[in-house]
């Protein structure tokens, strides 16, 4: 499979959008009792544009088509955070969320990485914690934890 990740543009935010909103509500699927939804703006052309705008945001894209995002953001004085990753449920399990977060460990050469997931999110959980990512902390957000993920380098 031909995965690339290159910076997100204006032009691609409504296939971006369409991306985020399949990925954030496949959680209603894999886990029971989750409700529709996903951080905040993740269904709306304005926001990820802004976003596309304001930070580094990258798309992946297998054979030319967008299969997800990731956003980056850099908190200073060596800490970068991955502020949302997402990857079209049907190409889950692909590899793709490792050559991203290869990828953006190799552009952004930090002394520390965090990023936060919902508490329910197993999955993702265990796919942070093979790159080294710790559970330093949590918080509630609505009706659910958002855990705190940190990686010294």
């Amino acid at each position: 499979m031909n995965v690339s990740i290159e910076r997100a543009t204006p032009a691609d935010v409504e296939k971006l959008v369409e991306v985020q909103i399949a990925a954030f509500h496949d959680d209603a699927r894999l886990y029971p009792g989750v409700t529709l939804g996903g951080p905040p703006g993740y269904d709306s052309v304005e926001h990820t544009l802004d976003m596309i705008h304001s930070y580094d945001y990258y798309k992946m894209q297998v054979d030319g088509q967008i299969v997800g995002g990731v956003m980056v953001t850099d908190e200073g004085e060596g800490h970068m955070h991955l502020a949302v990753i997402f990857i079209d449920p049907s190409y889950h399990s692909r590899g793709i969320g490792t050559q991203t977060i290869e990828f953006v460990e190799r552009t952004y050469p930090a002394k520390k990485w965090t990023l936060d997931t919902p508490d329910y999110a197993t999955r993702n959980h265990h796919f942070y914690e093979k790159f080294g990512y710790v559970r330093v902390g949590s918080q509630p957000v609505e009706d659910f934890m958002l855990l705190a993920y940190e990686k010294q380098m």
